[in-house]
């Protein structure tokens, strides 16, 4: 009789198990990213279903405490996009996603390909990689809500340093697409966002092109 009863115990808590499961898979939703605090209150054993449920393929583990549900395409698993990924790991969507690869959309003779994206944030500082994707977060006091052009020519002058070109042919280069900027926007964005040294660079440049138009 003993036996029996602890066999049926073993049963309910087992049910109770693969019930308490089964209500943490159907709330997460594929193509989200979550960290395990989101999920805390599906579950009273939240690591070992989050194990389970990595095992099981329906989430994929990026970092410590952060999951993804990969969506499935005719090509395969889906990555999920940087700015969900980005949002999850900050607690935050207060943040700029650049590339420097798209210093190359500027005129300016860049060409080099970097395999990282830049996270101008306010809260996190230093490289962190993100399931298979590399992430360079630097803590800013401010950066638009968009990227822009004008924006995207100041940060390349802020980072000259960190180019492979060669640094006075992008400084020639990028003096000559001076006219291609609607002057004020360009002025406004290096006052607010531009370095010490960008700051200096730009007002000689345009104080020179000035001066050729007298």
């Amino acid at each position: 009789m003993q036996n029996r009863s602890v066999k049926v115990s073993s049963s309910l808590e087992a049910t109770v198990r693969e019930g308490a499961l089964e209500k943490l898979r159907s709330q997460i939703k594929r193509g989200c990213v979550y960290r395990r605090e989101d999920l805390l209150g599906e579950t009273n054993a939240i690591d070992r279903h989050l194990k389970q449920l990595v095992n099981a393929g329906v989430l994929e583990k990026l970092a410590q405490g952060l999951y993804y549900s990969p969506k499935t395409s005719t090509f395969g698993k889906l990555p999920p996009k940087d700015e969900d990924l980005v949002a999850a790991f900050l607690k935050d969507r207060d943040f700029l996603l650049l590339s420097p690869n798209s210093y190359n959309s500027l005129g300016v003779g860049t060409t080099q390909l970097y395999n990282k994206t830049v996270v101008y944030n306010h809260k996190r500082h230093g490289l962190f990689k993100l399931g298979n994707r590399s992430f360079d977060f630097r803590v800013k006091p401010s950066y638009p809500k968009k990227l822009n052009k004008e924006f995207l020519f100041v940060d390349l002058l802020n980072n000259l340093e960190s180019l492979a070109e060669d640094k006075n042919d992008v400084l020639t280069n990028a003096e000559r697409q001076l006219g291609k900027f609607e002057i004020a926007t360009l002025e406004r964005t290096v006052k607010t966002y531009g370095a010490v040294r960008t700051k200096k660079r730009v007002s000689s440049w345009l104080s020179h092109a000035q001066l050729e138009r007298v």
